[in-house]
């Protein structure tokens, strides 16, 4: 969130009332329980959409045809195979049924269907006639009202499995799931239960083979019957109208039982094919009547018990909260991918530009090159192992420097190993333990000129650093130049992970908010300001965590200009832990947060401020709070479509996302003088340093929304700095000090 190169003495961590907090009132709420709150959200979503992905995509309806050849048929009961359609009892002595002669049961699978299944219904409804719908548990759960409507008007249910699958081909317990979740769903839809089992891509009596034989054994044990056809219309294979109605109609007079489909596509044929059949077998002498009507069957449908009924309705409303889930999951990856690209594409074409106008043939000049004396502040805390080596880079400057190191209490000698060091031009001065903010006043009370530059202790300078960044200055409308911070420990690979977020995406975002006259953070690692600006707003407030960003946000509302020098290179430490990083990053961020909300009133205002407010607040809103929020959502549809949707087409998306990110990179690093070798490591980023950082902002988030405070601890240091060559502590050769 707050620019990486903004690195202070101490880290965060959480403590109540010692700075204020994002918004006035402050609640004693320290943010713990956010943490077991968000555990609880991912198992609940993972629950639902491990429930969606296997009843919507692990089976589903592809197709009502036989899902391949005839097996053996070795342990299907003579009397069975040569039966009737309906079989009860078979896991025992299994017997068979018909109907009655001259009575026709139409039976309808697949559905309810919310265009095709009404539609059935009013031609049943004006012909006066009852059938039977095999229901589908995925249907019934995505339309219960059209199930209510079915039993309603006195027709029969019967289920036709959960997703649609072959049962044949699934393991006993897979079979079990099917059947109980079918019924379940009839619970809490209709508040009915039902005896009347269809398997998917079943036919005739004589087709069962000892797979099929083995599902309907399981199914009687289960309490089914088992209803099959006599007569298959052949309508999902949309033949027309005339051959549909062929099919349905019987030859003779025996009683019989008719496969049609309300659902599983186009089922136009099949509503016009049942406009004619109906009143041609009426006129025939037929009777229709439901399945368990035609073969004398008491009572297959029954109420459901209330055990039953409130379990369907919780599995409807997880499913039908999982459908919601994926639909808004999906809303919200098209939202990140389109934000993500957009923001890729700007900020490159803003890089380019940026580019061009400052170092291009037709740059301009700031104007008269500067060269009046500057102030150096280095606030210390703690900061022995890498004083000296920043303290020597400023003094191997090639530009007129006075240097004042504000030692904020530090512990550990920080101030006397300065003076013991005997620099030129050094000026030390000591205070209690007061925070960065003060140490920053302190030093701009003590200063002499009218430019300053803000250093952290842990940063080396280039020779030409202090003369780049000044350079801006010739233009009176400048109160603030950021420079550009590189990582000096680069090694493993969370320091190259950090050196690609700060080439890539730090200092690709100043080029575009120095384009765009909104830049919110000038760095603490690497900044240079007008004192008298400074002087004007107060000086360095200590409102925020992020006194950087807010100071810098202040200049902008106050009509000054802040701008971009990608020519001042520094050095600086990054963590080498993810606990280390984790503190850093997280301060920043909250600090962030709090700076923005401080200044929301740049978003109303006009001129300068009203860049910052719509440009800069606007983008930091997107981009750094909005878009890392969504990215678990990013993750988590990923997954969820590895598993249950196409592997191949997410692998494509994410690789073209990587790819776009590479593109970016490769082009960072060549504005920035870098070797891309680096970017090697760009993949495995994704996996690790990509969801650490949306979890500090997330922790961030309700770390203010709680009212919650933090208090700064000392940042770790490595001693990875090393002084420039030629830094040593004669001054001859060198530009002269500003007397201290």
């Amino acid at each position: 969130m707050t620019d990486p190169t903004d690195r202070r003495h101490r880290t965060a961590v959480p403590r109540r009332h010692s700075v204020p907090r994002l918004r006035g009132r402050t609640r004693r709420v320290v943010p713990r329980t956010h943490w077991l709150l968000l555990c609880v959200l991912v198992v609940t979503l993972s629950a639902a959409l491990l429930l969606q992905g296997y009843t919507h995509h692990m089976f589903g309806i592809t197709s009502d045809d036989v899902t391949g050849p005839r097996g053996r048929a070795d342990t299907v009961p003579g009397q069975v195979a040569h039966g009737g359609p309906v079989i009860a009892d078979a896991a025992g002595s299994p017997h068979t049924a018909r109907p009655k002669a001259g009575t026709i049961a139409l039976t309808f699978d697949d559905g309810p269907d919310p265009v095709w299944t009404p539609r059935i219904l009013d031609v049943l409804r004006r012909n006066h006639v009852h059938a039977t719908f095999f229901v589908v548990g995925t249907q019934v759960v995505a339309h219960p009202e059209l199930v209510r409507r079915i039993v309603a008007e006195g027709h029969q249910i019967g289920i036709h499995t959960f997703t649609h699958p072959d049962l044949s081909r699934l393991a006993p317990w897979q079979r079990s799931l099917e059947l109980r979740e079918t019924q379940l769903a009839l619970a809490g839809a209709a508040g009915i239960t039902s005896s009347l089992l269809r398997p998917p891509y079943s036919s005739e009596s004589d087709a069962l083979d000892d797979a099929d034989w083995s599902v309907l054994k399981q199914a009687d044990s289960a309490g089914y019957v088992t209803v099959l056809s006599t007569l298959d219309a052949e309508d999902w294979q949309r033949p027309g109208t005339a051959r549909v109605l062929a099919n349905a109609t019987p030859h003779g007079k025996a009683g019989q039982i008719v496969l049609m489909h309300d659902a599983g596509g186009d089922r136009s044929q099949t509503v016009a094919a049942l406009n004619t059949l109906i009143p041609r077998l009426k006129a025939q002498g037929f009777r229709f009547t439901t399945v368990g009507a035609a073969v004398g069957m008491a009572g297959p449908v029954q109420p459901a018990g209330l055990g039953n009924r409130l379990q369907g309705i919780a599995l409807i409303k997880m499913l039908q909260l999982g459908d919601g889930t994926i639909r808004l999951l999906g809303m919200l990856m098209y939202a990140a991918g389109a934000i993500s690209v957009l923001r890729a594409a700007v900020v490159l074409v803003a890089a380019r530009r940026h580019r061009r106008l400052r170092t291009g043939r037709r740059a301009r000049p700031w104007g008269p090159p500067v060269t009046e004396p500057v102030s150096v502040i280095v606030p210390a805390y703690n900061e022995s192992a890498g004083i000296e080596a920043a303290v020597r880079s400023l003094v191997a400057s090639d530009h007129p420097v006075e240097i004042i190191v504000v030692d904020d209490g530090s512990t550990d000698g920080t101030a006397d190993l300065v003076e013991s060091l005997g620099l030129p031009g050094v000026r030390v001065i000591r205070q209690r333990n007061a925070g960065k903010p003060a140490a920053l006043n302190t030093g701009l009370a003590a200063a002499t000129c009218d430019l300053v530059v803000m250093v952290d202790g842990d940063t080396v300078f280039e020779p030409d650093a202090v003369r780049t960044i000044v350079q801006p200055f010739a233009d009176p409308r400048t109160g603030a130049v950021s420079g550009n911070a590189k990582v000096v420990n680069r090694g493993g690979l969370l320091g190259r992970w950090q050196h690609i977020e700060y080439v890539v995406g730090f200092n690709l975002d100043r080029r575009l908010f120095d384009l765009a006259e909104c830049m919110p953070t000038v760095p603490g690692a690497v900044g240079a300001f007008r004192r008298r600006a400074l002087l004007a707003l107060g000086g360095v407030s200590d409102a925020t965590l992020a006194e950087d960003t807010d100071l810098t946000m202040a200049l902008c509302r106050a009509g000054w200009r802040v701008v971009y020098e990608e020519g001042a290179v520094a050095w600086t430490e990054a963590p080498a832990s993810l606990g280390a990083l984790w503190r850093q990053r997280y301060r920043w961020c909250y600090g962030t947060l709090q700076a923005m909300w401080k200044h929301r009133g740049a978003l109303v205002q006009g001129g300068a401020a009203g860049r910052l407010g719509r440009r800069g607040l606007v983008y930091l809103l997107l981009f750094q709070v909005l878009l890392p929020l969504l990215a678990p959502v990013v993750d988590v549809f990923a997954l969820y479509g590895l598993v249950f949707l196409d592997p191949l087409r997410i692998t494509a998306l994410w690789l073209a996302f990587l790819l776009l990110q590479l593109l970016m990179g490769l082009y960072a690093f060549r504005l920035d003088g870098e070797r891309p070798g680096p970017l090697w490591s760009l993949p495995l980023q994704q996996f690790v340093y990509r969801q650490l950082m949306y979890l500090v902002v997330i922790q961030s988030v309700f770390t203010a929304v709680s009212g919650s405070r933090l208090r700064w601890q000392r940042m770790e240091r490595y001693g990875t700095l090393r002084a420039p060559a030629g830094a040593e502590t004669s001054d001859e050769g060198r530009p002269p000090r500003v007397p201290a």
